[in-house]
C-alpha cells in the first residue's frame, strides 16, 4: 500500500486517546518482524531508525531504503521515522534518503540553543514535507530529557513548541532509556497537565522500562507516541541465545535469526494490541519469561 506518514499514525491516535506504537529497527530482520506484527494485527506501526543504527550501517541509505520498501509493500499502515538524530547533517541526509519523519534531538543543549537548532531544522524539514519530533530536557542538562529525576515543565514545554513549530514533543515524566527491567512508574498527573497545555502529541521515550498497565495508564492520561527499543532487542537476542544453545553445531545463521525474528514479531503484535486498546479495555497479557 502507499507509504503512510508518521502524522497519519500519530494524528488519529492523538484524537482517539490511544497509543501510536513506534518500535526501533536494528537491522532488516527486526524491520521485517515489525511489519509482520502490523500485518497480523491490522494495526499501524512506526519503524524507527536511530542515529546510532544509521552509523552502524554506514549511513542512512541502506536501512532507510530497506524499511521504506517494506513499508510500501505492507498490507498494514507502516511509517518510517529517524530517531534521536543529534547531527543536523544526518537530518538532511535522512530526509534525502526518503524518510519523511525525524526526531531532532538537541535536548542535551541549553534551552535557548535547543530552541534555535530545533526551530531551524523544523523549518527545513517542513519545507520538504517531513514530520518533526523534538525533545525537551532539563535546562543545561547534559543527559537531556532522561536525566535522573528530570521532569518537563508544562509552561516551558508550551513555549518550546510555540518557538520551534514541532509536530510532537518527547517529555520527561519518569521513564529512562535502555532499561531491561519494566519497573518505571510514570507521573500521570504531569502527563495530564502536559496534554492539556500543549497543542501537539506527547511522546514517551524509554518505554521498554514501563510495565504494560503503566503504559495503558500513561496513554489514558494523555501520552500518544510510545517508543520501544530495548525490550524488543532483548526478545530477539534471548531467542537467538536459546536456539544457539540448543544446537551448538548450527552454522546457517538463518536457522537462528529466523526464530528470533519471529519472537519479535509475536511480542510486537502483542504490544501493538496493548497500546491501541482504549483505557479500560482488556489487552493480552505479556508472556511469562
Amino acid at each position: 500500500m502507499p507509504l503512510v506518514s508518521t502524522e497519519g499514525i500519530v494524528g488519529p491516535a492523538y484524537a482517539a486517546r490511544t497509543g501510536a506504537a513506534a518500535f526501533n529497527v536494528l537491522h532488516l530482520e527486526t524491520a521485517e518482524a515489525l511489519v509482520w506484527a502490523a500485518e497480523r494485527t491490522g494495526l499501524p506501526v512506526i519503524l524507527q531508525i536511530s542515529e546510532n543504527c544509521v552509523r552502524y550501517h554506514g549511513g542512512p541509505l541502506p536501512l532507510t531504503r530497506a524499511s521504506l520498501a517494506l513499508a510500501e509493500g505492507a498490507s498494514a499502515d507502516v511509517a518510517v521515522h529517524l530517531d534521536h538524530v543529534t547531527d543536523p547533517e544526518l537530518v538532511r541526509a535522512g530526509v534525502a534518503a526518503g524518510a519523511r519523519s525525524v526526531m531532532v534531538d538537541a535536548s542535551a543543549l541549553p534551552y535557548a540553543e535547543n530552541v534555535e537548532v530545533t526551530a531551524e531544522l523544523t523549518a527545513w524539514c517542513r519545507e520538504r514535507g517531513a514530520f518533526v519530533e523534538a525533545e525537551l530536557g532539563e535546562v543545561g542538562g547534559k543527559d537531556g530529557v532522561h536525566a535522573p529525576g528530570a521532569r518537563t515543565d508544562p509552561e516551558e514545554a508550551a513555549a518550546f513548541v510555540a518557538a520551534t513549530g514541532v509536530d510532537a514533543l518527547a517529555v520527561a515524566v519518569g521513564s529512562s532509556h535502555a532499561m531491561r527491567e519494566r519497573t518505571s512508574v510514570l507521573d500521570k498527573e504531569l502527563i495530564g497537565a502536559l496534554r492539556d497545555r500543549l497543542p501537539v502529541p506527547l511522546v514517551l521515550h524509554g518505554s521498554s522500562g514501563v510495565p504494560d498497565e503503566e503504559l495503558r495508564r500513561a496513554i489514558a492520561a494523555g501520552m500518544t507516541k510510545i517508543n520501544i527499543s530495548t525490550h524488543l532487542a532483548s526478545v530477539f537476542t534471548g531467542e537467538l541465545r536459546r536456539v544457539l544453545a540448543a544446537d551448538p553445531d548450527l552454522v546457517d545463521s538463518r536457522r537462528s535469526v529466523g526464530p528470533a525474528r519471529e519472537a519479535v514479531a509475536q511480542e510486537a503484535a502483542r504490544l501493538l494490541e496493548l497500546l491501541a486498546s482504549p483505557a479500560g479495555h482488556p489487552a493480552r497479557p505479556a508472556p511469562r519469561s
